[in-house]
């Protein structure tokens, strides 16, 4: 077993309340797909490298800093 093997093992017995609530068919898939998208975000493979993005409480975005 790889240790991505374990990520995906751990993301799919430690998800949160609301996740456990709404059910899922393939736990172990649905923890692949969540831990592949943060991987892309962590590496910057998304927009600028090292952008982030800034919201308020309700959602809207707040004015680019650049």
């Amino acid at each position: 077993m790889s240790s991505s093997d374990d990520r995906v093992i751990r993301r799919a017995d430690d998800r949160p309340a609301e996740e456990i609530e709404a059910g899922s068919a393939d736990p172990a898939a649905q923890a692949e797909a969540i831990l592949a998208e943060s991987d892309e975000r962590q590496d910057g493979s998304e927009g600028r490298a090292g952008w982030v993005e800034h919201r308020t409480v309700d959602g809207r975005d707040l004015p680019s800093r650049d």
